[in-house]
């Protein structure tokens, strides 16, 4: 990300952000609401489009194949009760981007489904209507979902809502686990600075600048050096 700047119509939301995701690693980003925290992500994946400054991905992962990213936004566990999908064939989905549509899954595709599955403790209630679970469930699959992709990147967006502290930290630990054993990378906004801290490789802190009338922002890396960007 090189000097981007995002303004909402005529109001100034990112000023001049530089930032380099280097995997594999967990990078957190922390900040007030409205400190454009979401507007970072979207601006980076393409959702917006910086008035300035450019946006670079790299076409292929640290393994020499075709990057792939994983996107979760906010809220994004708003199935209502009637949604059809039971957990597991909404889980196997997030394979068939892989194999082909049209595609039958092997055996190797459902066992790395049963193994997302697992990993957020849904596994259990794999034969459940989506729109039958609770928020925190809901969110779990989902998760699980983006697991089974097997992407190379995670772009997380509050990935922890609706999850108890137990279930937050087990969630950490995993993130950690795909990052530090299986090389990908985490780019991750939360508003639990403390809990992450323990997994995260770098913390990035979005702030106003109150020296300026506009909602602008600087990055703060948690090392000693203080970049202003």
């Amino acid at each position: 990300i090189e000097n981007i700047n995002v303004s909402y119509q005529q109001t100034l939301a990112l000023d001049n952000i530089t930032l380099n995701l280097k995997g594999p690693s967990i990078t957190g980003i922390m900040g007030p609401n409205g400190a454009g925290k979401s507007t970072l992500i979207k601006a980076t994946l393409g959702i917006l489009k910086p008035k300035h400054g450019k946006v670079i991905i790299a076409e292929k992962s640290i393994k020499g194949k075709k990057l792939r990213m994983a996107y979760l936004p906010q809220q994004i566990a708003s199935f209502n009760a009637g949604f059809p999908s039971t957990v597991y064939e909404f889980v196997k989905s997030g394979r068939y981007p892989r194999q082909g549509w049209f595609r039958r899954l092997t055996a190797h595709d459902e066992e790395h489904v049963r193994i997302s599955l697992e990993s957020v403790g849904m596994w259990e209630h794999r034969e459940k209507r989506l729109g039958a679970l609770s928020g925190g469930q809901k969110q779990r699959a989902v998760i699980a979902r983006m697991f089974a992709s097997d992407p190379d990147i995670f772009i997380l967006d509050e990935p922890t809502t609706g999850m108890d502290v137990g279930t937050k930290d087990a969630f950490y630990q995993l993130m950690h686990h795909s990052a530090k054993k299986h090389g990908k990378s985490v780019l991750m906004i939360t508003h639990d600075p403390d809990e992450l801290n323990k997994y995260a490789d770098r913390n990035i802190h979005l702030v106003r600048d109150q020296q300026s009338p506009w909602r602008c922002f600087n990055v703060h890396e948690t090392d000693e050096e203080v970049v202003h960007v």
